[in-house]
């Protein structure tokens, strides 16, 4: 099967995104499938990839490390042309989103879409962010999936919330796999020996981006209170962001600032050795659709510790292989680390843990993902424009952007409709009351 990825995150951007689109590619590959990966052009990129093709971006967007690809229309036709696809599969649903769904009209194509991400928990990157953005980026997904024959949720809980939207209800759950084997195999004396950490210290554990929508000052606080506490812990952070200088000013304010050690960002073996010098994780975001990371901690062995939330929930078990907080309690979450420093208490959830993370395997979940694909393939049928004409091509290019603009109708028309229900006078005829409102998600 040849298999046409589009994605705005790809190499060398660290990030659950990249880092899926990475893993799902490797394991198609393994197992004797072709995939292509359009993504943006990015400072640092590798000087040679065959199966990647790089479009025109606007680079380190809105001071991000993130690249803005200018998708421009007749780029692609050859590359995509010469590759021949039996599928398209889209990570993102704006930007190379809509780059994806183009080239699947054009040539008649299956389009897969996988929701990776919460993006109303991301409009602070955007400048103008606003509630009225967060609908925005709420209904854009939404309305995208629409477009699409087989959407993909990485767990239950966007599952849910997905239908709750009235999305494209051909909702698989398909998460990011993990390479179990890879990460089961580390050295975390190395890092213990680097940052001057004791082989017998308590070593809290927490690796991602340090950006704000991460719940990263709870985190920082209440591991804070419980370094305090425990006078031998020490706080291990893999990563870099904007939230680093505030983590470091609490640690120094709270008087713990010599236990607690920011490696930045780190790949393949070196972060694996930073997994295995932790003895537990912590992690408080909101803001995730699986939690990649919480996998990759348990393939290591590490129980873990979280705050309970869409696509975390699925994999820790409170009592079995961590703890799931109900909510954001610094001082729930302070004692749920402060217990897991007794060595006889972790090591049956570190057990339940490496069980839970073999389900993650990747090649598990690229053969459900495969399973997806084929669905669609089959219910299209053997139909592709790929062999056809100029000027045939020329009238599906025509009908694709015919279909955007129908898309970014809906949008439109489904956007006024949210800001008419939210702002219309309280004496107006079908008022509804604040929160008794539902959305209707407008359809062809």
């Amino acid at each position: 099967m040849n298999v046409l990825m589009f994605t705005n995150t790809y190499l060398p951007i660290v990030g659950g995104v990249s880092e899926s689109v990475q893993r799902l590619k490797r394991q198609l590959q393994a197992a004797g499938h072709r995939v292509l990966v359009v993504a943006p052009r990015m400072s640092g990129q590798p000087e040679h990839e065959t199966d990647v093709v790089r479009v025109v971006a606007m680079q380190y967007f809105n001071g991000s490390d993130f690249s803005l690809p200018v998708p421009i229309p007749g780029q692609l036709h050859e590359a995509i042309e010469a590759f021949d696809p039996d599928i398209v599969h889209a990570h993102h649903p704006f930007l190379l989103g809509d780059t994806a769904a183009r080239a699947a009209e054009t040539y008649g194509l299956p389009l897969i879409f996988t929701h990776h991400t919460l993006y109303e928990h991301y409009t602070h990157y955007v400048p103008g962010d606003s509630p009225r953005m967060q609908r925005f980026a709420v209904a854009l997904a939404t309305q995208y999936t629409w477009l699409c024959d087989e959407v993909i949720a990485p767990s239950e809980s966007i599952r849910d919330l997905l239908l709750g939207r009235e999305a494209n209800p051909r909702i698989s759950v398909v998460p990011s796999g993990v390479d179990t084997a890879r990460f089961a195999s580390g050295e975390g004396q190395r890092w213990r020996d680097r940052l001057g950490i004791p082989a017998s210290a308590y070593v809290i554990g927490h690796l991602g981006r340090l950006a704000l929508e991460k719940n990263l000052a709870f985190l920082a606080e209440a591991v804070a209170e419980t370094l305090v506490s425990k006078p031998d812990a020490h706080f291990l952070v893999v990563g870099e962001g904007e939230a680093r200088d505030d983590i470091q000013a609490l640690a120094k304010a709270r008087g713990v600032a010599e236990r607690l050690h920011i490696t930045g960002r780190l790949q393949g073996q070196a972060l694996i050795d930073a997994y295995h010098a932790m003895d537990v994780f912590a992690f408080a975001s909101h803001s995730e659709t699986q939690g990649m990371v919480v996998a990759e901690a348990m393939a290591t062995g590490l129980p873990v510790v979280a705050v309970d939330a869409p696509g975390v929930r699925e994999v820790v078990v409170d009592g079995r292989n961590g703890r799931l907080l109900a909510e954001d309690d610094v001082a729930a979450m302070a004692e749920a680390l402060g217990a897991l420093a007794d060595p006889e208490i972790r090591r049956p959830l570190a057990e339940a843990a490496l069980e839970t993370a073999a389900g993650y395997d990747e090649a598990r979940c690229a053969e459900r993902c495969l399973a997806v694909y084929r669905r669609a393939i089959a219910r299209g049928g053997p139909f592709t424009h790929a062999d056809e004409g100029g000027w045939e091509r020329m009238r599906y290019r025509l009908g694709a952007e015919w279909q955007m603009l129908c898309y970014r109708g809906r949008l439109l028309r489904h956007l006024v409709q949210e800001e008419w229900e939210q702002e219309r006078p309280a004496w107006w005829p079908g008022h509804r009351a604040e929160g008794k409102r539902k959305s209707e998600v407008p359809r062809e």
